[in-house]
């Protein structure tokens, strides 16, 4: 839902990046095999590539599990209307990580998640979006009753700051879906 119709930057190449975000599009490019072209619009800015590279890894040492983290990821992006970022993330949660079918759908759907404890998780960060960090006492209370701790609300907030700056790069620049994400594009 870009209110732009052509792309502010464009995604680059190891060869015509800044110097600065050379090497990193190399680490990328050896992680996942290629990069994807969010990360080569990132490019465009080196200390913004670097910055959000470094909340990622932050992020991946929290105490939620791989899979957690990427539906928290997946629910940001939908509810900020970035399909690139909801494509990787589904492709993502529903390869690597196996995350059943029907998870991953009523997050894009927004509909309950037919886990009782995944869909409190959803709902929380569903709502903290939403509401711009205003959440009810009663979906944080539901949070914790699932089985999830108080300090985790807080770290969901990093997986929401890591989204509101690809979702918000994305909607200023919209980036062509890579072909590994297509299948999950909308």
């Amino acid at each position: 839902m870009s209110t732009t119709t052509d792309a502010l930057y464009t995604p680059l190449t190891i060869a015509n990046a800044p110097e600065a975000s050379k090497p990193v599009l190399e680490n990328i490019q050896k992680s996942f095999g290629f990069i994807p072209n969010l990360m080569a619009t990132f490019a465009n800015n080196p200390t913004v590539l670097q910055g959000y590279l470094s909340l990622d890894a932050v992020y991946e040492k929290g105490s939620f599990t791989p899979r957690e983290r990427q539906l928290i990821l997946l629910t940001a992006s939908v509810e900020n209307q970035c399909n690139y970022c909801a494509a990787a993330h589904s492709t993502v949660a529903k390869g690597a990580l196996h995350t059943p079918a029907e998870v991953v759908t009523a997050i894009r759907n927004n509909t309950p998640v037919p886990d009782k404890r995944l869909n409190a998780l959803v709902s929380l960060v569903k709502e903290l979006v939403r509401e711009r960090g205003y959440a009810k006492e009663e979906t944080i209370q539901n949070f914790i009753a699932a089985g999830y701790k108080r300090e985790q609300v807080m770290e969901l907030l990093l997986g929401i700051a890591l989204k509101t700056i690809s979702n918000y790069l994305d909607h200023i620049s919209p980036a062509p879906i890579d072909q590994a994400f297509a299948a999950e594009s909308k």
